[in-house]
This record gives structure tokens, C-alpha cells and sequence, in this order.
């Protein structure tokens, strides 16, 4: 592995493996690998096309929207007393999340590969409504799995996956959310490697998708960086950021990786709290094993079966994460913490642990409106 130049240096990584430190690499199927490294290379060449670049930035101005505002929260900031509270507001991009700068990153390099069938997994169904968005825009036939549990759910974004011409294939096996939607994808991809791109949603997988997914949502990280600098004149103390899978999360971070005076804080999914057995907290509760072609944290039992992982938010309750996720947590350089599903919904109290004189920028990177019926039961009220 390539040491860093210096030691706030992450320029370094991955390795040619896909390795950052101990994690991530390519753990698929003997008849995959051709594939993952034919991907590889498309993709290197694909970064270092400035044609492909200028396609990808053009779609990202013109038909996601980007960049996407930095909204000064006074009425929040006023609220806590102490930190200038800023949001970066990925959820008004077109399809109302982060997902669709991935997206559209991907299925640009799909048709550069020659690639005809586009599948994916989704948990809250974001991804799933971006894959489908950018098919329909291509012309490419679309099939989305997702587990029966987030069908059920997420109505509305299923729904608008079917308007969208996509095939939304309900996965009933395990907990019938995203880690079972996810292995089902994969089996469809063994299946099907001649002619089928899979469009993973989120900086997970094996390599180069944890990369490239960080590639295409560092987007946000280099937007938030400079409307920093023109705001306020300087860098934000912290940036914060929702880990699931860790794709928004990576995206915020992966700018300000070389920055020590700006720390990186994720939260994670605690579920009903991760002394218990029902939350989605891996880096706080896990430890390191292989999961959908990738050495990272992961939720499992002393003989390392996976534990199946809990959040009141769907796409939350995975039970591994990213593996440069993995690589940060373990060096230090990121934070993470983890929130329960009453203190998510009660308020992200994080914001309040920095003094005055602080900035903090928070992505917010999906649309809520998708989980109202979620959150009116757990409220106990009726729609």
C-alpha cells in the first residue's frame, strides 16, 4: 500500500487493491471479478476523461440542480445558543436527495461500458428514485430491489419508482430491508454479468464502488467547502452528516480530509439504543468482517453471522458501512457518534455541543416527506 506523504495526507488512498488501511478490497465471485476489475479500469479512464467530467458536470448543473444552497439556520442557531448552525441542502436536488449525484455519475459510465440493463437496491428508496430518474432519462430499462419491509414503508417513493418505468422487485428473505435487497441485487449481477450494470447506491461494496460513489458525492464537500470560505470567510469547525451506508457522509468528508482543524462527525443509526439488540450502529457496536464484496465494520454474532440491524429510518438500518468509514474511525480522524429514533426525532442535539463562535454545516440529505406515515405512527397520530 502507498504511505502518505505526510501524515494528514489521505491523497494516498486506496491502494491499486481498493484498500483503505485494512478495509474494503474486492471479496465477490470467481466469475464477478473479470467484471469488478473491468469496472475498475473504465472507471479510471472515465476520471481522467475531461469529456466525461464535463458531461457529468453539465448533468449535475442543468438537470440536478447543483449546486445545491447553503441555508444559514438563524431561528435553529438562536434555538441551541451556540454554534452558527448551517445546512447544506442536498435534499433539494432533483429526486429530493444526495442520491442522484451518484447516480448520474454511474449510469454515464454503464452506457460508456456498453452496458443495456441497470439494476439496484434501495432501502428508503431515494436511490431507488434516482436510478429510476436517470433510466428513464437514458432509456434504460430499470429494476430496483428492495425489501418488503421498506416497500411497505415507503409507498410513496415506490410508487414513484413504478411511474417512473422502473420494476420494483420486493425482497422477502431476512428482515426484507436493505442488506436482503442488497444481496439479492448481487445474485441478479452474477446472473446477468453480459449485460447488466449494477448502480450501487451507496460508498460501499467492492472496489472501486466505494471510491467512485465518494468520487460523485464529493460534490457536496467541495461545494460546502467553498461557500464556506465565501460566507464566512474561513472553513466550519465541523460537518456533520447521517451514516448509513456512509454515501452523503463521505461525500461531506472527503474535502475537508486533509483540514485538521475541521472535524468530521457522523451519527449513526442507534435504533433503540446500541446497548440493545435492535440498532444499526456498526462502527459503535461492530466489528471488522466481509460483507457484499468488502472488509469493513459490520453488525455479527461471535461466530460472524451478520446481525440484522434496526432504524426507525429506512436505508439507516444497514449492518456495515463504507469501508473508508472504517479507515477513519479506526485513525482517528472522523468521529462518530450515534443517535436513537427518539432522539432523531426529537432534534439533532448535536448541534448544540459547540460554543459560540462556531460553525457547524450539517448535510441534509434526503426529503422527508417519503416517511410521514413513519414517523404520524411513531408520533402516534393519525393522517
Amino acid at each position: 500500500m502507498n504511505a502518505p506523504s505526510k501524515p494528514n495526507d489521505y491523497s494516498a488512498y486506496p491502494d491499486a487493491e481498493g484498500r483503505f488501511g485494512g478495509f474494503g478490497g474486492r471479496y465477490v465471485a470467481e466469475t464477478l471479478m473479470p467484471l469488478v476489475l473491468d469496472l475498475g479500469k473504465a472507471y479510471a479512464q472515465a476520471k481522467a476523461d475531461p469529456k466525461f467530467q464535463d458531461q457529468l458536470k453539465s448533468f449535475n448543473t442543468h438537470y440536478a440542480g447543483r449546486p445545491s444552497p447553503m441555508y444559514f439556520a438563524e431561528r435553529l442557531t438562536e434555538h441551541f445558543g451556540g454554534a452558527k448552525i448551517y445546512f447544506k441542502r442536498d435534499e433539494l436536488n432533483h429526486t429530493g436527495s444526495h442520491k442522484i449525484n451518484n447516480a448520474l455519475g454511474q449510469i454515464l459510465l454503464a452506457m460508456r461500458m456498453g452496458k443495456t440493463r441497470i439494476i439496484a437496491e434501495t432501502g428508503a428508496g431515494q436511490h431507488g428514485v434516482a436510478t429510476a430518474t436517470v433510466c428513464a432519462r437514458f432509456g434504460l430499462p430499470c429494476v430496483v430491489y428492495m425489501g418488503a419491509t421498506d416497500v411497505e414503508r415507503q409507498k410513496p417513493n415506490v410508487f414513484r419508482m413504478n411511474l417512473l418505468g422502473a420494476e420494483v422487485r420486493p425482497v422477502t428473505s431476512g428482515t426484507g430491508t436493505l442488506k436482503d435487497a442488497m444481496n439479492e441485487a448481487m445474485r441478479d449481477w452474477v446472473t446477468n454479468v453480459h449485460d447488466t450494470y449494477y448502480l450501487i447506491g451507496t460508498a460501499a461494496g467492492p472496489h472501486p464502488y466505494p471510491v467512485m460513489v465518494r468520487d460523485f458525492q464529493s460534490v457536496i464537500g467541495i461545494e460546502a467547502r467553498a461557500q464556506m470560505l465565501e460566507m464566512e470567510g474561513r472553513l466550519p469547525d465541523a460537518v456533520v452528516a447521517c451514516i448509513g451506508g456512509g454515501s452523503n457522509a463521505i461525500g461531506l468528508f472527503h474535502p475537508f480530509l486533509n483540514d485538521d482543524g475541521v472535524r468530521l462527525i457522523g451519527v449513526e443509526a442507534a435504533g433503540h439504543g446500541v446497548s440493545t439488540d435492535k440498532h444499526a450502529a456498526s462502527l459503535t457496536g461492530g466489528r471488522p468482517g466481509v460483507l457484499h464484496g468488502n472488509r469493513t465494520y459490520l453488525l455479527q454474532d461471535d461466530d460472524g453471522q451478520i446481525i440484522d440491524a434496526h432504524s426507525i429510518s429506512a436505508g439507516l438500518d444497514y449492518p456495515g458501512i463504507g469501508p473508508e468509514h472504517s479507515f477513519l474511525h479506526e485513525i482517528g480522524r472522523a468521529e462518530y457518534l450515534s443517535t436513537t429514533d427518539q432522539e432523531a426525532l426529537d432534534a439533532f442535539q448535536l448541534c448544540s455541543k459547540l460554543g459560540k463562535g462556531k460553525i457547524v454545516v450539517m448535510n441534509l440529505c434526503g426529503r422527508g416527506d417519503k416517511d410521514i406515515f413513519t414517523v404520524a405512527e411513531a408520533l402516534g397520530r393519525k393522517i
